[in-house]
């Protein structure tokens, strides 16, 4: 059994210059929330490492359920057996373990789907490091730990504190597109495929759909420059970067996907589904009428219950009977460029369920899905052009004691060689408007293009 060591080191208030001082080392990792500015909206800390101890990661031969199991298998390995340590460590979100993501498209591997779609992004549909340390910065209280256990890593605990507080930051060439951003649906494209969707809306086939495009071009230069240049203009509370050789996650998240706290025979399941969004207006009057008017939509209001609903069923498989509740529904939540209509689900984790379990059986989220979940994947998969790789997928941190928390990955970037791609989608119900749902698409992503694009 591994020890965990931790060591409370000076406020490290600027995670992004840390971050240049790790990034040269293999898998560096960060995941951040929006720059301290939202602490009161699940933006407290920021967690980084890198050089993992292991990778499990999707192939041919280890996928889906099988590789699910086999994180499980490597997490409980980890685990911390004393009781009155786990507890000890509660205050901090990650002590050691595992780091990664999982595609949208890994849901084709827990579901028996079609595969219609092109897939041309080769960034693999599951990833995950096994991380022996990391730093750990709270800015609620201001404090940063560095987690340290000898047996996962190669540092010893004053080298990476050396690295961490004094190490020379990387330098590297500036990101930059060589190409304008293109959508892989024109807009008449788009126009017919909705039609399309509500066919199968009237029908019956389902009652909401997430209907998404694409936007692609090229690029040069260092991905996490354009991880800084979006952060300081949209910070959000789940961004996240990974560095993993040809591939490169820029994401900037600000849904919540699934949450684990609590000792370990008691955990509290969360999650906060996203639907109805809203522009920020240009001056504070037009921002709280749009703001009201997203309160009081009754369109947004109903696509928003339907998918409570659905993740009040996913979270039901593995909660405890009668846990599940929705202590809040329909709040506002504002970012720096959006407002979202938010509502919270809760359940308590069922005798013999873990992390890896609830994520088998709530993966990928109902709110970028549609309902029902199985149907509205598959129109997803007969409608969009190309698989969606991490879009609508999700990022995850689950640590060795009992903790995880995860993200949805929309407003995501995701870069193949020198290829860069980004998402724009929206809930499509019955009385949804075609013209409004493109204009949404380009509302949610424009500014994070905008953000990186200097022309």
């Amino acid at each position: 059994m591994s020890s965990v060591q931790i060591f409370k080191l000076d406020y490290l208030r600027d995670s992004f210059a840390v971050f240049r001082r790790i990034q040269g080392y293999e898998y560096p990792v960060m995941l951040e929330s929006g720059r301290g500015r939202y602490t009161d909206l699940m933006g407290r800390f920021d967690i980084l490492s890198a050089e993992p101890h292991r990778v499990i990661q999707a192939t041919e031969s280890c996928h889906g359920k099988q590789l699910l199991e086999q994180l499980n298998q490597c997490l409980d390995a980890l685990q911390i057996s004393d009781e009155s340590l786990h507890e000890r460590h509660q205050h901090l979100p990650f002590i050691g373990g595992a780091i990664g993501f999982l595609n949208y498209d890994f849901g084709r591997q827990l579901e028996t789907l079609p595969s219609n779609a092109e897939e041309d992004i080769s960034l693999p549909s599951a990833w995950f490091g096994i991380y022996g340390w990391a730093l750990i910065t709270d800015h609620l209280k201001k404090e940063s730990w560095l987690i340290y256990d000898p047996e996962l890593t190669r540092f010893c605990s004053s080298d990476l504190m050396d690295i961490l507080e004094f190490g020379p930051e990387q330098t590297r060439e500036s990101f930059a597109l060589s190409s304008p951003f293109k959508s892989n649906l024109t807009h008449d494209q788009y126009l017919e495929r909705f039609a399309r969707l509500q066919d199968y809306i009237q029908s019956g086939d389902c009652y909401q759909v997430n209907f998404a495009q694409r936007f692609s071009a090229e690029c040069q230069g260092d991905s996490f420059d354009a991880f800084d240049k979006i952060s300081r203009k949209i910070p959000t509370p789940f961004s996240a970067f990974f560095q993993l050789g040809q591939w490169d996650v820029i994401s900037h998240s600000p849904e919540r996907f699934l949450e684990l706290e609590g000792s370990t025979d008691r955990q509290k399941v969360t999650t906060k589904p996203i639907k109805g969004t809203r522009a920020r207006g240009h001056d504070e009057y037009s921002d709280e009428q749009l703001k009201n008017e997203l309160a009081s939509s009754t369109k947004d209001r109903a696509e928003n219950l339907m998918i409570v609903d659905l993740l009040r069923n996913d979270l039901s498989k593995v909660c405890a009977p009668f846990s599940v509740k929705v202590p809040k529904l329909f709040e506002i939540e504002s970012y720096p460029n959006v407002h979202h209509l938010v509502s919270t689900v809760t359940g308590e984790l069922a005798d013999g369920q873990s992390a890896t379990s609830l994520l088998a059986r709530s993966f990928p989220g109902g709110s970028i899905t549609g309902a029902p979940k199985i149907r509205a994947m598959e129109i997803i998969d007969e409608l969009e052009p190309h698989h969606r790789s991490l879009y609508c997928g999700s990022v995850i941190y689950i640590s060795r004691h009992g903790r995880m928390d995860s993200s949805i990955t929309i407003r995501t970037l995701v870069r193949d060689q020198n290829s860069i791609h980004a998402w724009g989608g929206g809930g499509i119900v019955a009385d949804s408007e075609a013209e409004a749902e493109y204009q949404e698409t380009l509302t949610k992503i424009t500014p994070l293009l905008r953000a990186i694009d200097k022309s």
